[in-house]
């Protein structure tokens, strides 16, 4: 392996063949050398061996398994014979013979990474050990590459993310991962000195920054609004006079490591570049996105060369000669957002950009400052402000560059002119030392705000998707007039769209930055009129907020999407998700109940949940046959199914889902209109001209809507029942991964609607979003009893029917077991926690984070496993002990009350409520209630008397 890829072969690696050829069977095989991760070891040189399988393989039943043990046990001594001295370890065979979970022990060299049948064989693939970590059990796909361990060798900690050696492959991933930002702009975590291509791709991406463009796709005109990607600050290349500009990928690289400092929202760099005949070149390079100026971000880098004497040019650049091309799928679509691109000089040392979006016209100015030891020069390029010094250097000395750029908008509050506001910015900018201090104090800020304390590596995790949930939704957020970006501020994917992702993050923000929560609320009130149209355009009354928002509210989402496996562009019909108004107004609801913010409640928060009230009871229709309200022609959570088998009309009828959060939704509104101060009703009620015969309406059909059922569970929609069941052993074992079984099917000419299978929970949202008791209520008013049995069975019949292509998949179902089934939940609970860092869905996270996902493991910790609820006035408690959880705190802000310390072991909770002047908090618990006065601490004893 070449010093370039800064790779490590481990001390176990052997070229061999696992076992030998046997019964005339199939050749030995060698995987190409990479890095696994199972079950808390790392593994190198994966290789797999195969042989023809018994003739009795293809039995079913116990015979089977125990045939299958015994070949796996048969394969395992050709192993050990094959390598003489090294212990291999017992593993343990799931289902038939198609995968195998590594059981690791302490005395094991060789570990089975996977065993599978295929065209007559039985397969075995074996690794090695390269060393050992404390992680939770963890399933790798089979045939596909496990990611790397978060952190690849370097020590991952709940302070730092590291990755050590350069791994082209895995670049983007670790630029989503490392993006630094501050909830105004973020900037992914790219090499400054590497332009975008097919391994890099630095963006840089302002919350709220939308572009309109139309493209021809498919022989018809699609129009998309983006998130834009503007001018590209990080620049920052170097080269040895008369040799080539240095790159990784172009020069020899000795060692490479980067360390994102989650406590400081510093990203520090360190790279080692050959030169040949003995001489390197060290670079240290340390970057942040301001946390306390907002629109400040500088670079550091720092030189060192070893046995060589000589000048280095350094080159740094504002470049606008960019688009957004960050997502290989979009790429049939105009990704040129930006126009009228200029550059100049302020004054010495200062160089500046501006340029404007080509339909929304929004202004962008940048402007950045190079100093040097060395005299700074600059020059202009079309579409680049470029700035050079020539460094002089000697061996052990260090030589340093800092770069400051400062970035205003037109959206900008309280500036006149973007580019001025930019150059008079970073003209008063402090050094990078004084920006670094403000920086760290203000990070210190928010972490005090967010206390967590999880052990081990989902501590570690949990932090990491802290820290990505705050430089995206920060208290500078609050000001903004943004939603929340289902990926983020760390890519294009989703077209930085807003989606239902607040119902997943607005928990979390509630009890600790709750005027964010209040901020990104009133983004959906200022859209409440365009929400308005939209029903009216439908022919009905009240507001039908988009599937997919953006700069002003109208439905964003696209009407074609690119089935990458078929090269075909397909209808999208998921603007059908009505649902998502249900989200707002349990978003207004949380907050409300968490914060206490009444006259949020009285004033925005009760017109968008009355007019969502509104939207759903002039959708519903009577059925005489049923005697029941339905809502029909929308889709579901699950996504997967938006029309009925071989219908002409996209849309379902009596998504469960959907109708139980409409009567919630209803039920609130009524609540609001008995519980309104008698003033404010009536300028409300005045205000979207309520008939007297609304809110009767409201009563009836949120009593009445249709729930339908099929053999003792919920349906997911009317007709569930009537689909097919699908191959599922059948489709594990033609394909690697079956997450997104919509476009396995499609590509071969099938559909998923015509199956009983599920992307995601739909149905068991309900259980996500609804404490048990509030559901039963729930279902009770709707004239239906919910048994505990009845709810267990429908969990487990869309478990075992769902492929988990979201990555909010495991989070609802790890939420969802911790109540019902616990000995199951830590699993699911372990894909949320590792769904980005492992990239378990396959190379998305390298075009943006699922912020969404990354909050809701911090609220399953938050409310999830605490089984903490606001409401009433009080903080209700009903813990779950979950094995691999045992204790575990954090800190909360309850209405008024802030840094509350919860922490909870096995059998107690410790409360702690800091002195202040406020009223006695009450806490409640399953079994009695009990007040705690500012100051006092108290230690409650819990029952536990649920099953496993």
């Amino acid at each position: 392996m070449g010093t370039g890829q800064a790779g490590r072969v481990a001390a176990h690696h052997d070229d061999r063949a696992v076992g030998p050829r046997r019964d005339g069977g199939g050749e030995a095989a060698r995987f190409a050398f990479r890095e696994t991760e199972v079950r808390g070891c790392v593994l190198d040189a994966v290789r797999a061996w195969r042989r023809p399988a018994h003739p009795s393989a293809e039995a079913s039943g116990r015979g089977h398994e125990e045939r299958a043990r015994t070949e796996l046990d048969e394969l395992l001594r050709d192993a050990s014979a094959a390598h003489p001295g090294v212990r291999v370890d017992r593993t343990a065979v799931e289902g038939p013979a198609r995968k195998v979970l590594v059981h690791r022990s302490a005395a094991a060299d060789l570990v089975v990474v996977g065993a599978r049948r295929r065209q007559g064989h039985l397969g075995l693939q074996l690794g090695t050990v390269a060393h050992t970590h404390p992680a939770a059990p963890c399933r790798v796909p089979r045939g596909r590459r496990a990611p790397e361990r978060p952190g690849g060798d370097a020590p991952v900690t709940d302070r730092t993310w590291a990755y050590e050696g350069y791994r082209p492959a895995e670049e983007r991933l670790r630029e989503s991962l490392c993006t630094l930002g501050n909830g105004c702009f973020a900037t992914r975590g790219a090499l400054p000195e590497c332009a975008a291509d097919d391994v890099h791709y630095p963006g840089t991406y302002a919350a709220g920054c939308y572009n309109r463009l139309t493209s021809e796709v498919a022989g018809r005109h699609v129009e998309n609004e983006d998130l834009v990607n503007l001018p590209n600050w990080l620049p920052l290349r170097f080269r040895v006079p008369g040799g080539p500009w240095l790159t990784p990928d172009a020069t020899n690289v000795l060692d490479h490591r980067q360390t994102l400092h989650l406590d400081s929202g510093l990203l520090e760099r360190r790279t080692r570049y050959a030169l040949g005949e003995g001489r390197a070149l060290s670079l240290r390079q340390q970057r942040l996105v301001h946390m306390r100026d907002p629109h400040l971000a500088a670079l550091r880098t720092e030189f060192t060369t070893e046995n060589l004497t000589g000048e280095l040019e350094v080159e740094a650049a504002l470049d606008g000669a960019v688009g957004n091309a960050g997502v290989p799928r979009y790429r049939d679509l105009d990704g040129r957002h930006l126009t009228h691109v200029h550059t100049g000089t302020a004054v010495p040392g200062t160089v500046w950009l501006r340029c404007r979006t080509r339909t929304s016209d929004i202004r962008i100015g940048m402007a950045a400052r190079l100093t040097a030891r060395e005299p700074v020069t600059d020059a202009h390029e079309p579409s680049r402000a470029v700035q050079r010094a020539t460094l002089s250097l000697a061996p052990g000395a260090t030589a340093t560059v800092d770069k400051t750029v400062a970035l205003h908008t037109s959206r900008d509050p309280a500036i006149s002119d973007p580019l001025q506001a930019a150059v008079d910015r970073v003209r008063a900018a402090p050094d990078f030392d004084g920006l670094l201090a403000s920086h760290r104090i203000a990070w210190n800020q928010l972490w005090r705000r967010a206390e967590l304390d999880v052990p081990g590596e989902a501590g570690a995790i949990l932090r990491l998707h802290l820290f990505h949930v705050l430089q995206t939704l920060s208290p500078h957020t609050a000001d903004l007039d943004v939603g929340v970006p289902a990926r983020g501020l760390h890519g294009e994917a989703y077209r930085g769209h807003v989606f239902w992702d607040e119902l997943f993050v607005l928990p979390y923000l509630n009890l600790h930055f709750p005027e964010v929560s209040r901020g990104l609320l009133h983004y959906r009130h200022r859209r409440l009129d365009r929400a308005l149209a939209a029903a009216r355009d439908m022919g009905r009354r009240g507001a039908q907020y988009p599937w997919q928002s953006g700069s002003d509210g109208r439905e964003e989402t696209q009407r074609l999407h690119l089935n990458p496996r078929s090269g075909r562009w397909l209808p999208d019909h998921t603007h059908l998700q009505h649902h998502v108004g249900s989200a707002i107004a349990y978003n207004v609801w949380q907050y409300c109940e968490a914060s206490g913010d009444a006259e949020f409640l009285h004033t925005k928060g009760a017109e968008m949940v009355l007019q969502i009230a509104r939207f759903w009871a002039d959708s519903a229709t009577w059925d005489e046959n049923l005697g029941r309200h339905r809502i029909r022609g929308v889709v579901g959570p699950d996504e997967y199914h938006d029309a009925y088998p071989g219908a002409e009309r996209p849309g379902l009828d009596d998504n469960a889902y959907t109708n139980v959060t409409a009567a919630w939704v209803l039920t609130r509104a009524l609540e609001l209109l008995r519980t309104l101060p008698e003033p404010r009703c009536r300028e409300l009620v005045e205000r979207i001209a309520l008939d007297d015969g609304e809110p009767d309406r409201w009563e009836e059909v949120s009593r009445t809507l249709h729930v339908p059922f099929h053999d003792g569970i919920i349906s997911q929609f009317e007709g569930y029942g009537d689909l097919a069941e699908l191959d599922w052993d059948g489709y594990r074992e033609r394909h690697d991964d079956i997450r997104r079984l919509d476009r396995l099917l499609e590509a071969e000419g099938d559909s998923v609607n015509r199956y009983k299978a599920s992307k995601q929970a739909d149905v068991l949202m309900l259980g996500y979003l609804f404490s048990p008791s509030e559901l039963q209520r729930l279902f009770h008013r709707l004239g239906h009893r919910l048994e505990e049995e009845t709810w267990q069975r429908t969990v487990d019949h869309y478990l075992a029917r769902t492929s988990h292509g979201s990555t909010l998949s495991g989070l609802v179902h790890g939420w969802v077991l911790a109540r019902c089934r616990r000995a199951d939940a830590w699993r699911y609970c372990q894909e949320a926690l590792r769904g980005d860092v492992a990239d378990l869905q396959g190379g998305t996270t390298g075009e943006g984070i699922h912020l969404g996902a990354m909050a809701g493991t911090l609220d399953l910790v938050q409310r999830g496993l605490p089984g903490l609820e606001t409401r009433g006035g009080a903080l209700w408690l009903d813990p779950v002990p979950l094995p691999e959880l045992s204790s575990y705190g954090f800190s909360l802000r309850y209405r008024g009350h802030w840094g509350i310390r919860l922490r909870l072991t096995s059998g107690q909770v410790e409360i702690t409520v800091p002195p202040s002047g406020l009223p006695p908090i009450e806490i409640a618990l399953p079994d009695r209630t009990t007040g705690m006065r500012p100051g006092e601490t108290c230690r409650l004893l819990l029952a536990d008397d649920r099953g496993p």
